[in-house]
């Protein structure tokens, strides 16, 4: 026997087995029960959602030989030769090859006979509105008047190309794209009943890949399992898809927050040596950005919990007004990739404005404590949160890393320089430059952290990785602490803000006092743009 495609194998055959439709199956099954019958029916929606397969559904409600119903038998003639495209009194046509009057008209001409097995003869006609607007027009008359035995069911993916009068004479259902969820659902069921073996998270990489349309992720997910010889797994789906893997676009985040442009610029490196859309990047990057805004502005939004709590802690480092222009960079520079000089060029270019856009904020510090100073002004602290309970790093110390040379006892309470020493970067480090030093004893350390900055203890792993550099920096086994509460002191984060300040405020009294600065203000009544100023 021939092997079925899953898209046709797999096709639903009653409204119960229909997927992602339901207001549209509770009004049509609510209008079969009562036998209230409209004369033609409008379904819209994008490719692959469902229109025709709804069409043939409901011309077996309309034909079944047990009676009108909402729930075909499914086992008479009539329902199994229109489940096999041979009952005669369905005819389905495609308007995209059938566009001109004489061919409607004789379509129309076939409509005055009676119906030659079913109950009504059904005519299903796809992609209508690609008809002409005489052949809409000898359609209309038909439409006015219908004969009792005719049912017509128009599908379009584009109703605003509809003329409004045969608009008004049809029960138009906009058919909606599939939820990514219930698509690895219905996506489930089908591999379970194949037995074919496959990791749930391919099929969410299938389901984003599809776009909303059913149809689409079937041939998809057909294409898998011939990738994968049988088995479906994220990596070769990943790999068939061209998509690019969280890990990629968490790594320029973590560069982003830490002000590496080297390590955001390594990301693109990486992806082009696996020849990784820079498309479908940037499309993913700003749908992370959103995702970041929302867990700023609704957290509660996020009902994943797992990704609610990965946000997090990139929710509370990034500044909002910056989030949201790191979402139009990312939207504009995926609408100018076609105009760069190639893929590669426009991704890091946008990359870097990324970059180059980001405030010096103190959420925002770069990951080494004296980098370069930028153009914009250190935004003001936020407001201090009432203390909370300590938060341990881990429930136990971890095992003993590889010792190296004992510090100084002149900076062995000095956490500034031991913060700047730690070879950490992205969140790890901002963890690290936020804390001041509560107490540091044989077998554990304890870091005092301000509670507006809460949000860089949400990541356990950003912890796990500062306890192992202290480890590895005081040469034993250390159990670190960090208790939320107010600084005593002034962390690294503060001080580093504090010098940045002070050098900008330096150097615009510099310029301020210059004596042919001064002339040019008065000669031109000008003044100076602060914001211009870099010192040196």
């Amino acid at each position: 026997m021939s092997y079925q495609v899953l898209a046709r194998k797999w096709r639903p055959k009653s409204f119960a087995t229909l997927v992602g439709q339901e207001h549209v199956v509770r009004a049509l099954t609510h209008a079969l029960e009562q036998k209230r019958l409209h004369h033609a029916y409008l379904f819209t929606g994008t490719r692959g959602v469902g229109k025709t397969t709804l069409a043939r559904i409901l011309a077996k409600a309309l034909n079944c030989e047990a009676g009108i119903s909402a729930t075909p038998c499914g086992t008479c003639s009539s329902c199994q030769e229109i489940d096999g495209g041979r009952f005669v009194d369905l005819i389905e046509v495609d308007a995209a090859t059938n566009t001109k009057v004489d061919q409607m008209r004789d379509l129309l001409d076939n409509a005055v006979y009676a119906p030659t097995r079913g109950r009504f003869k059904v005519f299903v006609i796809d992609e209508v509105h690609m008809l002409s607007t005489s052949a809409f027009n000898a359609m209309l008359k038909t439409l006015e008047e219908p004969p009792e035995h005719i049912k017509f069911i128009l599908a379009t993916t584009d109703p605003q190309k509809i003329p409004v009068t045969v608009l008004s004479r049809c029960l138009q259902f906009n058919l909606k794209q599939m939820p990514p969820g219930h698509i690895v659902e219905h996506l489930t069921r089908i591999l379970e009943a194949e037995q074919v073996a496959f990791e749930p998270a391919a099929l969410r990489h299938i389901a984003k890949a599809a776009a909303g349309s059913m149809r689409d992720a079937l041939s998809l997910l057909d294409q898998a399992i011939a990738h994968g010889a049988g088995r479906i797994e994220e990596a070769a789906v990943r790999d068939m898809l061209g998509t690019v893997g969280e890990d990629y676009l968490y790594t320029i985040l973590d560069g982003l927050v830490a002000g590496d442009s080297p390590a955001m610029l390594a990301v693109a490196d990486g992806m082009d040596s696996r020849s990784l859309s820079f498309d479908s990047a940037l499309q993913e990057l700003a749908t992370l950005f959103h995702r970041i805004a929302l867990a700023q502005f609704a957290p509660q939004a996020i009902i994943d919990e797992a990704e609610r709590q990965r946000l997090a802690p990139y929710a509370a480092a990034f500044d909002r007004e910056f989030l949201q222009l790191c979402y139009q960079i990312a939207i504009h520079g995926r609408d100018d990739l076609p105009l760069a000089p190639d893929e590669f060029a426009g991704f890091t270019m946008t990359l870097l404005r990324l970059a180059a856009f980001r405030p010096e904020m103190p959420a925002l510090l770069g990951s080494a404590a004296a980098s370069a100073p930028q153009t914009a002004r250190t935004a003001p602290p936020r407001p201090a949160a009432p203390v909370q309970p300590a938060i341990p790093a881990t429930a136990a110390p971890a095992p003993a890393a590889p010792a190296r040379a004992a510090p100084a006892a002149s900076d062995s309470d000095d956490w500034h320089a031991i913060a700047d020493r730690l070879p950490l970067t992205g969140m790890a480090r901002q963890l690290a430059q936020h804390c001041e030093l509560a107490e540091l004893a044989e077998s554990q350390i304890t870091l005092r952290l301000p509670p507006a900055h809460k949000g860089l203890l949400m990541n356990k792993g950003q912890q796990e990785k500062l306890q192992a550099e202290l480890q590895k920096h005081f040469g034993r086994p250390l159990r670190l602490d960090i208790v939320l509460a107010d600084v005593q002191g002034e962390t690294p984060a503060a001080r580093t803000a504090s010098e940045r300040r002070e050098r900008q405020e330096r150097a615009i009294a510099a310029i301020e006092q210059d004596p042919f600065v001064r002339e040019v203000v008065d000669l031109f009544d000008a003044s100076i743009d602060e914001s211009t100023i870099k010192p040196v």
